[in-house]
């Protein structure tokens, strides 16, 4: 069903939202890669000219909020590295199995990012993708398949195969980066009122006589812990609270001087670590708030921005979430503040805010 919507509003770098708190600016990190100097910018930035934190969205992306100087902060994202393309920049969404290349999948899938990164751009035509139309590239672990992007690929074992919101196509493609542009254009020329793939009527004009298969089973928890790479160097998985990263944390993070990835399980991945690196490192960062226990109960939960910050809100579901932890879940629960349900996964129970607490919105359980 399409949208009525004419003009889409999802922010970014340069075109923030008005939020209740102030200014709010998007800022798009394909793959969710970034260098510890991008991360010191934005943390600086959060500093001198937001919130003092930064939001990890589901899309492996960063937000800064309550800007005061919208322009100062546009000028420092771009002096970071992080806005590549003034026209493009909301539309390079593409979300990637953050471990590739370092720890188990099928194919190293990071080079398809930089690439696909550089097509969407060199293609003055998806400027129109909007900034809600995204991709993703599966290493064949079904990790970032199951988050019902618009697009994307998944490496089988006889090769990537086509994957269009979620589900499999059958389809095998050769050439990945050609094949995704390719869809995203027909969308473009097609999509209407609709800002998603999920939303069109009909695939006809967008992919005839393609058949969409079982949908790929969602993943909700972010990988933690020490994590060995293929190469012997250790990967330290962060999970980040609410996806509230304090502006002091990411300096400490930044400080490591390694590979940073930001999951869509709004965590941190701090990548290519000897061991004693690694191990000074965790002692260091366990103690800040970050989580490195697989089985705490922070991932178990999530939570929209709710009061102040958003003005639909009817609650401070942060707080709200974070004081209804519980060890003994079995299945993830998100908070939000009213019934348009920001962020929420796929799966598990999404409890919103009414004047008589909280209510269920909806449960959806992963099949089997």
């Amino acid at each position: 069903m399409a949208r009525a919507r004419d003009v889409d509003a999802c922010p970014g770098a340069l075109q923030v939202h008005q939020a209740a708190d102030g200014a709010l600016a998007r800022i798009r990190l394909p793959g969710g890669m970034l260098t510890p100097a991008q991360l010191a910018a934005l943390a600086a930035v959060s500093t001198q000219f937001g919130s003092g934190t930064l939001e990890l969205t589901a899309r492996g992306n960063v937000q800064v909020r309550g800007i005061t100087d919208v322009a100062a902060v546009a000028e420092a994202i771009a002096g970071a590295g992080l806005l590549p393309s003034a026209t493009h920049e909301r539309v390079r969404n593409i979300v990637a199995s953050p471990l590739s290349g370092r720890v188990g999948g099928k194919a190293d899938v990071r080079d398809w990012v930089e690439e696909l990164d550089a097509a969407i751009q060199a293609a003055p035509e998806l400027v129109e993708l909007g900034g809600r139309f995204w991709f993703s590239l599966d290493d064949g672990r079904g990790d970032v398949s199951g988050l019902a992007a618009d697009v994307g690929v998944h490496v089988f074992d006889d090769g990537p195969g086509l994957v269009v919101a979620g589900r499999d196509t059958g389809v095998r493609v050769d050439d990945v980066v050609g094949t995704l542009t390719g869809i995203a254009l027909k969308f473009v020329a097609v999509h209407g009122k609709a800002w998603r793939i999920q939303e069109l009527d009909s695939l006809t004009g967008l992919l005839p006589g393609v058949e969409l298969g079982a949908a790929f089973p969602p993943v909700t928890r972010a990988p933690v812990g020490w994590l060995a790479q293929a190469d012997g160097r250790v990967t330290l998985g962060a999970a980040v609270p609410l996806g509230v990263l304090p502006a002091r944390v990411a300096e400490f993070l930044a400080v490591i001087d390694a590979p940073l990835v930001i999951t869509p399980w709004r965590s941190v991945l701090v990548c290519d670590l000897d061991e004693g690196v690694a191990d000074t490192a965790l002692r260091v960062l366990a103690p800040l708030g970050l989580v490195f226990d697989e089985n705490s109960p922070w991932l178990g939960v999530s939570a929209c921005t709710g009061s102040p910050g958003c003005a639909h809100s009817a609650a401070d579901v942060r707080a709200d979430a974070a004081a209804a932890l519980d060890a003994d879940s079995e299945v993830h629960r998100h908070f939000v503040g009213c019934e348009r349900a920001c962020g929420s996964p796929l799966v598990g129970e999404v409890l919103v805010a009414s004047a008589d607490g909280y209510r269920l919105l909806r449960d959806v359980r992963p099949l089997g």
